[in-house]
């Protein structure tokens, strides 16, 4: 995917050494067709984006144009009035004065950021919270210092023609930086339609896929024209030049993986996990509460939001019973309690960090069901064992590494249709990406235990029962979104 920069009136680029496409912004509003059947990525330098300006159409054709642009309409309309970004005020300001430190105690009036570039390193952590916060390409930030707190007086747009001449060269630099990337292994036979980047972390004990199994994906989505290259969490300035992000990094909302999905969705690229699955998925009051309202079959389940509700658990779910911790996952933050006496003990302990938790009913089996449902369709059905003398599938109550139990695949033909259909109706409450469905088989019924938003995918265990269709789906799910 190629780089389109456009330029405004008296905002010349110099001898900028680039092998992009540059051009001004007149020409691509008059020229529909000049990028038919691409998908370039858009950087917009006009002068103005103010509402309706020619920078402002540049940026909204664009987008309707199937091209990725930087920055988009709605930056453009958020930065437009302070009252539209004063939620992000508290968080940008915190980390502005983590600054201070750095600087040696002295703020200057104004700082430009460029690509979340700041003018030294001291600027770092800012810089890359008000570009995650503000796809812009350069944003003057204007700062209030009593000495102790910083404060931003405003954020808003730096056009090139007004920038002096320092700044000017460190934005040509921060926009090589920017849209620089990596050579591709000169050993591909055919050139990459797309290119996936896909998170990982090479030390977790626990990941969603081992990083064998992404190379079996890898060699897969290359016979569909896909690229698929791993990347860390220190990449996140140059997640933008991938077109798609597979995230394979345990999720949550408090760390670098949520900020992973953001970043992509701010940047118009396919993402599983999407931040609103992640949000929807990480939590398990909230998801008991859609499958109850949807008519998800769930087991009997009891909030407990303090020591008057740990009554009503007991006498309406018997022990023992199940407490869960609303964010958790792996099993972590998921407790039996035999008596009355444990489950005070317990929830006394989590009530201190938790305003609300959830107790159930304790269902017995000997295996949960895992159904992976993709795009609302299911993906692959497999049974996970309990753990050796346990009632979970994972005992984190051993010393060392937690004990997993085995598993046993399936086809999703051989699967009961029951687990499946109510596996679908779970995952499609929750959006349109990839989910992993427990769910317990009883002689009750069929109940949803939760919807996983970063289930496990590993080759010859999730994918045994439909071998490499899998990881087709799963390419094909990406190139759909891009190709539409």
């Amino acid at each position: 995917m190629s780089w389109v920069i456009l330029t405004g009136r008296n905002s010349d680029l110099g001898q900028v050494d680039t092998p992009h496409k540059i051009i001004t912004n007149r020409d691509y509003l008059s020229h529909p067709a000049l990028f038919r059947g691409q998908r370039p990525k858009v950087i917009n330098l006009s002068n103005s984006y103010a509402y309706q300006s020619r920078g402002y159409y540049a940026s909204l054709l664009a987008s309707s144009r199937g091209h990725r642009v930087l920055p988009t309409v709605e930056t453009m309309i958020d930065l437009s009035e302070r009252k539209l970004y004063e939620n992000a005020l508290p968080e940008l300001e915190t980390a502005l004065s983590a600054c201070r430190k750095n600087l040696g105690g002295f703020f200057p009036q104004k700082v430009a950021i460029f690509f979340g570039i700041g003018p030294g390193k001291a600027w770092d952590r800012f810089a890359r919270l008000l570009f995650d916060w503000f796809r812009a390409p350069a944003l003057e930030v204007t700062i209030r210092d009593n000495g102790q707190w910083a404060s931003i007086a405003r954020i808003g747009f730096l056009p090139l023609a007004r920038m002096k001449e320092d700044d000017k060269r460190r934005f040509l630099s921060c926009l090589q930086t920017y849209t620089s990337r990596e050579w591709r292994d000169s050993r591909t036979k055919t050139p990459a339609r797309h290119s996936f980047a896909t998170l990982v972390d090479p030390n977790e004990a626990l990941p969603p896929s081992r990083i064998s199994s992404l190379r079996h994906w890898a060699r897969i989505a290359e016979k569909m024209g896909v690229e698929v290259e791993p990347i860390t969490r220190k990449d996140l300035p140059r997640l933008a030049n991938y077109d798609a992000l597979f995230i394979r990094e345990t999720t949550a909302i408090s760390n670098h993986t949520y900020r992973f999905a953001r970043r992509a969705q701010q940047e118009g690229m396919p993402v599983i996990d999407d931040p609103l699955s992640m949000i929807r998925c990480t939590n398990k009051v909230y998801l008991n509460e859609l499958m109850a309202a949807n008519k998800v079959p769930v087991p009997p389940t009891v909030m407990i939001a303090g020591a008057a509700d740990l009554q009503l658990a007991a006498d309406k779910l018997g022990f023992p019973l199940v407490l869960k911790i609303p964010d958790s996952a792996f099993s972590r933050g998921v407790k039996k309690a035999a008596s009355f006496e444990e489950l005070k003990t317990l929830a006394t302990g989590w009530l201190e960090d938790s305003d609300l938790l959830i107790a159930q009913k304790y269902m017995p089996t000997s295996f949960d069901w895992r159904i992976g449902v993709l795009g609302g369709q299911p993906l692959f059905a497999v049974q996970y064992l309990m753990a050796k003398k346990h009632w979970q599938i994972v005992n984190h109550d051993r010393a060392g590494r937690p004990d997993e139990g085995g598993f046993k695949s399936f086809t999703l033909e051989r699967t009961p249709a029951a687990v499946v259909e109510t596996a679908v109706r779970a995952a499609r409450c929750i959006g349109d990406g990839l989910y992993g469905v427990d769910l317990k088989e009883t002689d009750d019924g069929i109940h949803v235990i939760e919807v996983n938003d970063n289930p496990n995918l590993d080759h010859g265990c999730e994918d045994a029962g439909e071998k490499d269709a899998v990881w087709t789906r799963l390419t094909q799910w990406f190139i759909d979104r891009l190709e539409r």
